[in-house]
């Protein structure tokens, strides 16, 4: 019983005490009526229950559950947004090309860009301004696409895109009845090897020496090889040493297509009717089939004649200089040129033979 006297004289007056000595000598901190206060009896101090936290205001952790929310739905917007702009670009980028998307989408970006009337409402003027700053960003969007994509696709087309339109000078008026003769390189007239012990060499087919000079005399010859000029170079230095070849391109004058650097015959600036392509490779590597001429592959065969088989036909060409040669190759139908040619030489001889020995015949 004492000990619960001494505790409820502690709760009571100690506090009491305290504030009384605490408290500056104002008349504003004393209690007008003393009276009013309640009095706790000692088995409330001892039985109450702890209080109940439910009926105390919210804490901050709903504002900081709600902010986070905002900022998911935020973030997915976003994203949303960024997804739906980056799948229509792709889009566009795949099914149009960049001038289709510039007309398509110029009346659009036009609208973010009319002027208002002097003469109107203010009313009038609020709304169109409202309704051009809702139009300028997408509009932006758009020019900042075709701007990038034009960049862009300039960019690729240095490489994907013969270096010029005319990759040869003008030929001279008094060489415009010349045949071109175009001329691979590798496994055409020379074929790079590698070995461990001996590192690349290069070999020159057989005949080619006799072939480039010979030929010299009727064509302009240029070589054209998807090669690097920096292998090009040094490889025709060595094999044309009398300079029968007038004019080397490399890979920078082909066009890339499809993972395969091809020769475009239209960019050399010579009439089409006038070229003829030869090359080991000359249907798969070159982007006019019609002007190709092609040769058994060479690779080390000793006993290889493709080049000197092939003098015969085109000295015949040079001579003869037909309107346009891309039917007289398409006469032989795929089949060997070199040796259809002889087949073909010889029953124009037996032909004429025929008709000399009946011609005797009439005579008598």
């Amino acid at each position: 019983m004492e000990r619960l006297l001494s505790r409820i004289a502690r709760n009571r007056v100690v506090p009491f005490v305290l504030r009384k000595n605490t408290s500056p000598l104002s008349s504003s901190t004393i209690s007008t009526d003393p009276s009013k206060e309640a009095i706790v009896s000692s088995a409330a101090i001892i039985n109450d229950p702890p209080p109940d936290n439910s009926s105390l205001p919210p804490s901050s952790s709903s504002g900081a559950t709600g902010s986070r929310r905002s900022r998911s739905l935020l973030k997915f917007g976003a994203f949303a947004g960024i997804t739906s702009a980056v799948g229509t670009a792709a889009y566009a980028t795949y099914a149009y090309s960049v001038d289709e998307v510039d007309q398509m989408t110029g009346a659009f970006r036009a609208l973010s860009k009319f002027s208002i009337r002097d003469d109107a409402s203010s009313l009038e003027k609020y709304r169109a301004m409202l309704y051009s700053a809702a139009l300028q960003v997408p509009a932006k969007i758009i020019e900042l696409y075709i701007d990038i994509r034009r960049s862009i696709e300039d960019h690729v087309r240095g490489f994907t895109e013969p270096s010029s339109d005319k990759l040869l000078p003008d030929l001279h008026p008094q060489e415009q009845h010349v045949f071109t003769l175009v001329l691979d390189l590798n496994e055409t007239l020379v074929y790079s090897d590698w070995k461990r012990e001996r590192g690349w060499r290069t070999f020159k087919r057989p005949g080619v020496d006799a072939f480039l000079e010979h030929l010299a005399k009727f064509y302009e010859i240029v070589v054209y090889s998807d090669q690097l000029n920096m292998y090009v170079d040094p490889v025709i230095e060595r094999l044309d040493p009398k300079g029968c070849i007038r004019y080397r391109l490399s890979r920078s004058a082909t066009r890339y297509q499809n993972g395969k650097h091809f020769r475009d015959l239209s960019k050399l600036n010579r009439d089409p009717a006038r070229i003829l392509y030869v090359s080991g490779d000359a249907l798969e590597s070159c982007l006019q089939p019609e002007n190709s001429v092609p040769v058994k592959p060479w690779k080390l065969e000793n006993d290889d004649t493709a080049l000197l088989d092939l003098i015969p036909f085109l000295e015949y060409i040079a001579l003869h200089r037909p309107a346009d040669i891309r039917p007289v190759l398409a006469s032989y139908g795929g089949r060997d040129i070199a040796a259809e040619f002889i087949e073909r030489s010889k029953e124009h001889q037996r032909r004429m033979q025929e008709q000399k020995q009946h011609g005797r015949f009439w005579r008598r």
